[in-house]
């Protein structure tokens, strides 16, 4: 099954069964589900985000609790402006200088109280979350289909911030896991760790992407991104 039909199958499913949150559709986005915050505790449970302290997280809102419970617990959040149009791309949300958590896990809250940083300036990510439409058990990821959860790990390993050590999880709901095939390319991120309401799952690691694929990248979109240019152009000067 090709990933748009993958997509569209999931989506039919959460609205048919009455398992899609606000907003609604949940079509075209990373959909809202019923029991994200059963799967977001599912998440606070392991090892590896009791033990982190900076987190790189995605918008949406089926990982709002996890973005809650990371500021709650004293760690601060990333997250990547809208399509990483600027030449500060990422919201540094330390609660630390969060007086309404509530509010700054929201995208417009994250937007008014987080503060914008350079590359530079973003410490080495000791978890990522991600938003998924499907997955499978094996830990293949299937997102909106617009690219940009894997641009922004590739950005975050060619800074060195990420590595295939750095734990990647997302939280689903169990219509979202598939049995499917999914294909797969080499700028595809894997999961490690997917959360359900009902159950865990831990995929056998595998490498991460080292890094951008340029050949991928046409000058369009380099000229959206400005930290894509900064990367290339350090990288020629190497």
């Amino acid at each position: 099954m090709d990933k748009q039909a993958l997509r569209e199958q999931v989506w039919d499913a959460l609205e048919e069964q009455n398992q899609a949150r606000f907003p609604f559709p949940p079509h075209g986005r990373i959909p809202n589900f019923k029991g994200c915050d059963e799967a977001a505790e599912r998440v606070t449970e392991t090892e590896e985000w009791q033990a982190a302290t900076t987190i790189k997280a995605n918008p949406d809102s089926p990982q709002k609790p996890l973005r809650r419970a990371a500021l709650e617990a004293g760690k601060t959040v990333y997250m990547a402006v809208p399509r990483l149009r600027d030449e500060k791309p990422f919201l540094e949300i330390d609660p630390a200088r969060i007086d309404d958590i509530d509010r700054a896990v929201t995208i417009a809250g994250s937007s008014e109280l987080g503060v914008q940083v350079a590359p530079e300036e973003v410490p080495v990510i000791d978890l990522v979350v991600s938003g998924s439409v499907a997955v499978t058990p094996a830990g293949d990821r299937v997102g909106k289909g617009e690219g940009y959860s894997d641009m922004e790990f590739a950005v975050l390993r060619e800074l060195g911030l990420v590595s295939d050590d750095t734990p990647v999880v997302t939280t689903v709901h169990d219509l979202q896991v598939v049995d499917e095939e999914i294909p797969v390319g080499e700028h595809d991120v894997p999961m490690d760790i997917i959360a359900t309401p009902t159950e865990t799952y831990r995929p056998d690691p595998r490498p991460k992407p080292t890094g951008l694929d340029w050949d991928l990248l046409d000058a369009e979109r380099l000229d959206e991104i400005p930290v894509l240019a900064r990367i290339q152009e350090n990288c020629t000067q190497e």
